[in-house]
């Protein structure tokens, strides 16, 4: 087997993305980061980042390995081509540049094997309380549903006065990397004026939901969030469900989450939309 590492988005976009649309649902997070804008900036130097595919003896692509850090290490398999020892390999090579992951987030029989043998080889790594399995979900028709009191609306220039606390709190709720103040009001800015993001108010706003990265046929919907005082009225049924039409609106034909294994709450409110399980991921820290 032969280890690649790139260091030109452009080639990596050109080895891995078919490779990577032959299983769409599942390779949502990384056909995202792999279509993304900074894709086209040709040469690459980031050593933060690993773009990386395992090759058999014949030059055929058995693993892919996208970590662009903060965030964990994504892997995937492509189908009928899976390798007994193409993540061992992987393990091997990340050890001998010196790359470490702060965690793995895969299906999750993939990302239990790498865990297993990334910790039997290094020296200190262990998994720490962070560990945590997410469920993607998929909708191919919206449910009938009632909407909560209230009415939905876009994001407008008066929301960067709440949002960008709400995501700091819904970056702490699913214990993910926490945006500082600024970032967040920066990266909230770009979706005013778009239609990806949009608000429920009722009396005042009470609940968000966002729609941004996209599959040739699908969209995933992300930052759900209503404050706490504002819980368990059905605010987050009728926004995510707004989020949804607008989706169909454009063409797609499914739309995709996840969704904490660990909180049945969101997860009922996610399947009364329409939503079902189509597999589970685990999401590993090391420490």
């Amino acid at each position: 087997m032969n280890f690649l590492r790139y260091n030109n988005l452009e080639a990596f976009r050109a080895d891995v993305l078919d490779i990577l649309l032959e299983d769409e649902v599942i390779n949502n997070l990384s056909i995202g980061i792999v279509s993304g804008i900074s894709m086209r900036a040709g040469a690459f130097s980031n050593a933060d980042w690993l773009l990386s595919v395992i090759k058999d003896n014949f030059g055929e692509i058995v693993l892919i390995a996208i970590c662009t850090k903060p965030y964990n290490l994504l892997l995937y398999e492509p189908k009928n081509k899976r390798h007994s020892g193409a993540v061992e390999f992987l393990v091997s090579e990340l050890k001998h540049i010196g790359f470490t992951p702060p965690g793995v987030f895969a299906p999750k029989e993939l990302s239990g094997c790498f865990a297993n043998l990334y910790l039997s080889s290094a020296e200190k790594s262990s998994i720490d309380e962070s560990y945590k399995t997410l469920l993607l979900m998929k909708l191919d028709k919206l449910a009938e549903y009632k909407n909560a009191s209230g009415f939905f609306r876009v994001l407008d220039e008066e929301d960067m006065s709440f949002v960008p606390f709400w995501e700091q709190a819904f970056c702490i709720d699913c214990r993910i990397p926490v945006f500082s103040l600024e970032e967040n009001t920066q990266r909230i800015k770009t979706r005013i004026g778009k239609n990806t993001h949009f608000i429920w108010e009722d009396g005042l706003p009470v609940a968000q939901a966002v729609f941004g990265r996209e599959t040739p046929n699908g969209a995933v919907i992300s930052w759900v969030y209503t404050p706490p005082l504002y819980r368990g009225c059905g605010y987050a049924t009728s926004v995510v469900a707004e989020v949804i039409k607008s989706i169909f609106r454009q063409g797609k034909k499914y739309c995709l989450l996840f969704a904490d294994a660990a909180n049945p709450a969101s997860c009922t409110v996610y399947q009364k939309l329409g939503f079902y399980t189509v597999s589970e991921f685990e999401e590993i820290h090391f420490s």
